[in-house]
């Protein structure tokens, strides 16, 4: 057990050191993301003060969520391609199958050192340059940080376990691309991306919390800036922690069931 914790430890290293490569790209994010956070900013700074009680927001906690969801972006797998996708399509994932760690979790590992890479040139600039130019209703104590932190790590879990679960459907669609886009489209507006949760319509908010979306952006975000604090925090963990375990779980159903088709077609 110690051994597979070593092994996936090192492949964490590797998806950080994978990620630095790629320097201009993550200035080319880093760009996008602080030309966006602007004008995201003036609009929902405009619809605070046009509205009172715009969903418990005001300027300083409008400007939290929008330069949060904006500098996490790159840590949030809604538009990361799983090198799943093209090693079922060639076959290649039969090798994965013979190998002595699991195929799920060597995956998210590798991910995860790549998602915790952009954090540092793309998330925490675009952070820092909307604290200098809105200013952000940030918490003064340091528990809001630990505990947003945690939720972070989960959110970056759940979410590249969900686009890894949509993908695993190609051991049985010649093409997956359509189901990612759908994922992608429903995942970003469920999870927060667009308008915060908190402003959906009653009927609405209930079909997101019902999926595992607002876990990757809306709830570390509330915890991070200080929105949820507490035993509601904590709760928002918990319930985080039951998404990363129900997607585990069905990452393996749709694993295990691959792979008996795979055996079945002599692959």
């Amino acid at each position: 057990m110690r051994a597979d914790v070593g092994v996936y430890w090192q492949l964490v290293k590797t998806g950080f050191r994978r990620q630095s490569y790629y320097r201009l790209a993550m200035l080319a994010g880093l760009i996008s993301n602080v030309t966006f956070g602007f004008v995201r900013a003036a609009v929902l700074t405009a619809a605070v003060h046009a509205n009172d009680g715009f969903g418990g927001y005001d300027r300083g906690t409008i400007g939290a969520y929008t330069w949060l969801s904006q500098g996490l972006l790159g840590a949030i797998a809604f538009w990361t391609l799983p090198d799943i996708v093209e090693r079922i399509r060639t076959g290649d994932v039969a090798i994965d199958f013979l190998r002595p760690i699991d195929v799920q979790f060597a995956h998210l590992s590798e991910y995860l050192g790549r998602a915790a890479c952009t954090l540092i040139p793309r998330g925490l600039p675009s952070i820092l340059i909307g604290a200098l130019t809105f200013g952000l209703a940030m918490p003064g104590t340091p528990g809001p940080y630990v505990l947003g932190g945690i939720s972070l790590v989960l959110a970056m879990a759940i979410s590249f376990l969900s686009m890894f679960a949509v993908s695993l459907t190609g051991f049985w669609l010649v093409e997956t691309r359509g189901l990612r886009a759908l994922h992608q489209i429903c995942g970003t507006f469920l999870a927060g991306l667009f308008a915060p949760v908190h402003l959906f319509p009653d009927w609405l908010r209930a079909i997101a919390y019902a999926t595992p979306f607002p876990s990757m952006l809306q709830w570390p975000i509330d915890v991070l800036s200080g929105r949820t604090t507490g035993f509601a925090a904590m709760e928002i963990v918990a319930v985080q922690c039951f998404w990363l375990l129900a997607l585990v779980g069905t990452g393996q159903l749709l694993l295990r069931a691959g792979r008996r088709k795979l055996e079945v077609q002599g692959g």
